[in-house]
């Protein structure tokens, strides 16, 4: 006898069904396909189910590959805070039996590349597999988001940590995707940048460039050269402190970085933004007069004295030193805004620092005006402002890093109302930050011209963690997809929400974004 209509019973079942979902304090969605990635994965197929990550399972981890194990645990040290879980790493031959994480390379899958990943989830475990390590760390960055938002907390959540079941096979659009940061402006310490690369690894950045001296400061430590920290880095923007990083210091933060598959790019620019040097070394200026410390934000009045000897041994001690302590590949050796260096000068001055660079097993990398140059193989060019320099770059062979001010320099301000940043290249909203394409942008450059992309944020106006957090987000995720997925799978209207999705994970990191009333975020 049915003691109830069929109306109550309805009833009822929603009352049930929602203090389930009350109890584990979540929805758990089952279609894959619908989850709200940035980037925006390559190939999606949901089949509808749930696995379910539990304290009792452990991450197994291919034998004899001290990468995997690294890569096992950095994942670890994402899932350990907020779930509370002691999952153990546990090396292996062959797979594991159900209900454990699963992390391998597999060369059979060579069309993924080197930061491709394909990661199977069935209700009973999880696999993910890639040819390289760094492949593991892109899957590992899927899954964080795959997660429920309550991940980033750094203190124990009591919910069931679910994930919707299926495949994702994905690898990025360009081999290059990067973020600037000016620490040279401004100072940030290591664990500002740490935290910087944390922001990064969660999008699947490769490359993190730091601008390391310019006219308001030097900040890496040269041994052969001590006064360039003890005078150069003594000061900033607006008459602080400054600071620098030690050598050791500046390794913590390229060992941080290699264990989330981030490259450190260091730059020492030149010959102009060099007024932080001069004030250190007056040998360097052509009339051996130190000028003095610069604090202002104004450019292009300093620059190195070309015709002297002395600028190249000091050079080559530089980028001797800088790359002894930087096993990435690459060395950016500035070159804008010189606007006091004749050209007949600068154009030797640069063919001469390429060889020295050269000279230490590294590849260069210059701001755009480089080109008047001639490039040496293998020089990447980024293009910051004039495109015929890239064009000039492209006819010599060179590739070109896109990072249009316009576009893609993060600390401009959103619009006039913005309480930090500039606007001399452009106001530049969430949406005009997202919605524009390397390969399509200039006529003349063409996708296989490019290397790909760089956001870069510098430091004029901005001093603490809380404003990086303003230039940067929401904006930085965006750039990050531009450079991760291909452009015809990009939209606006469906990244917004992906990104208004986000917002939890901010809160919850405590990222101070600027919320954009272009983007639909939650009340």
């Amino acid at each position: 006898m049915n003691l109830f209509s069929p109306g109550i019973l309805k009833f009822l079942t929603v009352i049930l069904v929602a203090g389930m979902w009350s109890c584990n304090q979540s929805f758990a969605p089952t279609d894959l396909a619908s989850e709200p990635l940035i980037p925006l994965p390559v190939s999606v197929t949901s089949d509808g189910n749930l696995f379910q990550l539990r304290h009792d399972m452990d991450i197994y981890i291919q034998a004899d590959h001290p990468a995997v194990a690294e890569a096992g645990q950095y994942l670890v040290s994402i899932l350990r805070p907020a779930t509370g879980f002691d999952l153990e790493i546990k090396p292996t031959p062959i797979a594991p039996t159900k209900g454990h994480i699963y992390m391998h390379l597999d060369s059979t899958q060579s069309d993924l590349g080197a930061e491709g990943y394909v990661l199977d989830i069935s209700d009973s475990g999880i696999e993910l597999r890639a040819v390289k390590p760094a492949g593991l760390i892109m899957g590992i960055a899927t899954l964080r988001q795959l997660l429920p938002a309550d991940i980033e907390s750094q203190t124990i959540r009591d919910i069931d940590w679910l994930i919707p079941t299926g495949t994702i096979r994905d690898y990025p659009e360009y081999e290059y995707r990067g973020a600037m940061l000016d620490v040279a402006r401004h100072f940030f310490p290591v664990e500002v940048v740490k935290r910087y690369i944390d922001y990064l690894s969660m999008y699947k950045f490769n490359r993190l460039h730091l601008h390391l001296s310019d006219d308001q400061g030097w900040r890496i430590e040269i041994k052969s050269w001590p006064l360039l920290t003890e005078i150069g880095g003594s000061t900033e923007v607006g008459g602080g402190e400054g600071g620098f990083y030690t050598q050791e210091e500046y390794q913590e933060i390229v060992e941080y970085a290699r264990l989330r598959n981030i490259m450190i790019i260091p730059e020492i620019d030149m010959p102009g933004h060099t007024n932080a040097a001069l004030a250190s070394y007056p040998e360097l200026t052509c009339d051996g007069e130190a000028p003095e410390l610069y604090t202002g934000i104004e450019v292009g009045f300093s620059t190195l004295c070309t015709s002297k000897e002395i600028v190249y041994e000091f050079i080559t001690d530089v980028m001797g030193e800088l790359a002894a302590i930087t096993p990435g590949d690459y060395i950016h050796i500035g070159g804008d805004e010189s606007h006091v260096t004749p050209l007949e000068d600068y154009i030797p001055f640069v063919e001469r620092v390429q060889e020295i660079v050269q000279a230490t097993g590294k590849k260069i990398i210059g701001w755009d005006e480089i080109a008047h140059a001639q490039l040496l193989p293998g020089t990447v060019v980024q293009y910051w402002e004039n495109a015929d320099n890239a064009v000039r770059a492209i006819e010599q062979g060179a590739r070109v890093l896109m990072a249009p001010a316009r576009k893609a320099y993060i600390d401009m301000q959103y619009d006039s109302t913005s309480r930090i940043g500039l606007h001399w290249a452009a106001y530049i909203e969430v949406d005009d930050a997202y919605n524009w394409d390397p390969a399509t942008l200039e006529n003349e450059i063409d996708r296989e011209d490019i290397i790909g992309i760089e956001a870069a944020l510098w430091s004029e106006t901005i001093t603490n963690m809380a404003d990086i957090d303003y230039l940067a987000f929401p904006r930085l995720p965006g750039h990050a997809e531009i450079g991760w997925t291909p452009s015809s799978m990009r939209d606006w209207e469906n990244y917004s929400h992906r990104l208004a999705a986000q917002q939890k994970r901010f809160d919850l990191m405590g990222i101070r974004y600027y919320p954009s009333d272009r983007v639909p975020w939650v009340k």
